[in-house]
């Protein structure tokens, strides 16, 4: 073989090795808070692999614990390992280590449950969680991930986002919203403007007919929004005039954190 054919094969296996990175990628990001259990064949038509390359990926990540089998069905679940692998991170995300005292305190205060959420750029993910005391309840479970343009904490990080980056988000469908026209659209954006003036979101029954979300932004020293908390809650416990409290308890909420950050609210 001379030395020029040998960056290509070096380049070639360099290649398949991010292929498989990117395969096990794909396979850990089919499980959700919806669906935490899944089978292999439900998997492999997923991420459109092969099911013997799915049951592959899987053997090995049951062997570093990062799934496991559910005793029963045998189906597959993310497993504690992943644990180990992001706790160094959510020890050092500094908004969830500030906000857990403020989290604790509105759940006590509301008697539902509260939640720290982050924006990744086209999702609202769920980094810290205090559940409600109720036996009936709304919980976002830990790396929960949502993009629907409804959501409370999602809207939380459009109304930070320029109109343009809204129309793009929602027009390419990263961020959900069926059946949304141009008009629709139009009106999204005053309801983002509303939302901003009035300090905190609302979705009343609007992604789930039984669920009430608020939130409120959490911003850092330069005024640029980092983290919403969010009060999730069963509609039936939450009348108008519960709402408006929740929101404005989460409000409170949101800016205390933002002081403990050493944050700057706009005015």
């Amino acid at each position: 073989m001379s030395a020029a054919e040998s960056p290509n094969v070096a380049g070639s296996g360099d290649s398949k090795g991010a292929s498989v990175i990117v395969n096990a990628i794909a396979v850990l990001r089919t499980f959700t808070a919806d669906e935490p259990l899944l089978g292999v064949t439900e998997i492999a038509n997923r991420v459109g692999l092969h099911k013997s390359t799915v049951s592959r990926i899987l053997a090995t990540f049951e062997q570093e614990r990062l799934v496991e089998r559910d005793p029963e069905t045998r189906r597959f679940r993310l497993g504690l390992g992943l644990i180990a692998v992001a706790g160094p991170l959510l020890a050092e995300l500094e908004e969830r280590r500030v906000a857990y005292p403020v989290l604790r305190e509105l759940a006590e205060q509301t008697g539902e449950t509260s939640a720290l959420m982050v924006w990744n750029g086209s999702e609202s993910m769920c980094v810290e969680q205090i559940a409600s005391h109720h036996q009936i309840k709304h919980s976002t479970p830990l790396g929960a991930r949502y993009n629907d343009a409804l959501s409370a904490s999602v809207q939380v990080f459009l109304a930070a986002e320029s109109p343009d980056r809204v129309r793009t988000l929602l027009r390419s469908g990263t961020i959900t919203y069926p059946g949304l026209d141009e008009t629709g659209l139009e009106d999204y954006l005053v309801r983002l403007k509303n939302a901003g003036q009035r300090g905190w979101t609302i979705n009343y029954g609007d992604t789930s007919l039984d669920e009430v979300g608020v939130a409120a932004p959490v911003y850092d020293h330069r005024g640029g929004v980092v983290a919403a908390v969010l009060i999730p809650a069963p509609r039936f416990r939450v009348s108008p005039e519960t709402l408006q409290s929740l929101g404005e308890s989460c409000l409170a909420a949101a800016r205390r954190v933002t002081s403990r950050l050493g944050g700057v609210t706009p005015d």
